[in-house]
């Protein structure tokens, strides 16, 4: 089984703190748990490689030989050469193989006889409760003891003498099992004396080396059958190993996923912040400046409204009231309403003993008065009056 999965703790997607606002993930614990996670992958990657390595791929050429020479595994080469060795064995003691396969043949009979004998010998033997003469004589033995002192009761006696012949028929059974064995001992010596006519050093080298030769082979052979059988597992071992290397990774990429979905949520918050500060901005500076202009509007609108040389006017009538309050104003117009805010003479002028020349009124003076022209649109308008005032008298 693998090892328990070591899943490194991820920052979260969003973090908030009470205000509702996303903030920026822990770049340490970030840094911390990125490097643990990346450490138990790799170290999951080195177990995949060196399972391949020296498990799977191994097996799997030995379990699936290949044709190619140059490719073979160090185990296909080995098993090439031993055939080739068993090849050459076979060859050279292909001379004497018609005799010697004579006297295997005789030797092979021989042994089928004596196993033969021997198993009826064990069968026989079986099922006989003694293994030796001796022990069969002693137990007859105590039994006549017992039945010739004449303590036993009669049925006790009668079962005794009866088991007395019993083993004394058994008794010569024994004889049949010397015979027997004789004949196993004597099959063994034709067999020794067989294999000896045919001990030959250089043969029974030979015939040594191919044995040891066939029982290598015979190895490799099961070994590669059972690689043959455990192949499934292996690929079985090597789909678990990838599946958990697997989820190392995507381990690694989720803790990486969520940083920066924290972060990017952070960053979209502060963002969103900005844009809603300098929306609000550029409202509170478009009605400010709309005000400024509203009131620009009304105050130009009001001095528009107002007769040329107004103030001039309001000057002057002010100058005249003061220096002679008995003029008398026909109709205030309702711009000059008097509001008490208009210079007042504050003591009347007694002209009787004034010598000299009068001073005329306005009205007096009016044909020999010409305003000073002033520039732009109300000085066009005094200019335009003046000119229309003698261009009328005439």
């Amino acid at each position: 089984m693998a090892d328990t999965k070591k899943t490194a703790p991820a920052p979260a997607a969003e973090t908030k703190d009470t205000t509702g606002r996303p903030q920026l993930p822990d770049e340490a614990v970030y840094q911390k748990n990125l490097k643990a996670a990346e450490a138990d992958h790799k170290a999951s990657m080195d177990k995949l490689k060196v399972h391949m390595q020296a498990n799977i791929k191994s097996k799997i050429d030995l379990a699936l030989p290949n044709k190619d020479k140059e490719k073979q595994s160090p185990a296909q080469k080995r098993r090439q050469e031993l055939i080739a060795q068993a090849n050459e064995i076979r060859q050279k003691q292909g001379a004497g193989k018609n005799a010697r396969g004579a006297k295997l043949d005789q030797i092979k009979r021989l042994d089928e006889q004596m196993r033969s004998r021997i198993n009826e010998q064990k069968l026989a033997r079986g099922k006989v409760a003694f293994k030796t003469v001796d022990e069969l004589d002693r137990q007859i033995a105590h039994l006549d003891s017992q039945v010739n002192a004449g303590t036993m009761k009669i049925v006790d006696e009668k079962k005794a003498l009866a088991e007395i012949s019993s083993l004394k028929k058994t008794r010569k059974n024994f004889s049949q099992f010397e015979d027997g064995q004789k004949q196993i001992d004597d099959l063994k010596a034709k067999i020794k004396e067989i294999k000896d006519s045919m001990d030959d050093p250089e043969a029974r080298a030979m015939s040594d080396q191919y044995t040891k030769i066939q029982t290598e082979l015979d190895a490799l052979k099961a070994e590669s059958d059972e690689a043959y059988k455990g192949l499934s597992s292996l690929r079985d071992e090597r789909t678990r190993l990838q599946a958990e290397q697997q989820d190392k990774f995507q381990v690694i990429r989720k803790i990486k996923d969520d940083y920066w979905q924290q972060k990017k949520a952070a960053q979209a918050y502060e963002r969103e912040a900005r844009n809603k500060a300098r929306e609000r901005r550029q409202a509170e500076n478009e009605r400010y400046h709309l005000e400024r202009k509203k009131a620009d509007a009304e105050r130009l609108l009001a001095e528009a409204s107002d007769p040329a040389y107004l103030e001039e006017i309001r000057r002057a009538q002010g100058l005249l009231r003061y220096l002679d309050p008995a003029a008398a104003q026909e109709e205030k117009a309702p711009l000059l309403a008097d509001r008490g805010l208009g210079a007042q003479a504050d003591r009347k002028v007694d002209d009787a003993g004034i010598k000299g020349t009068k001073i005329l009124s306005k009205k007096d003076r009016e044909e020999d008065f010409f305003p000073a022209t002033k520039k732009g649109k109300k000085g066009k308008k005094g200019a335009a009056a003046a000119a229309a005032s003698p261009a009328g008298r005439e």
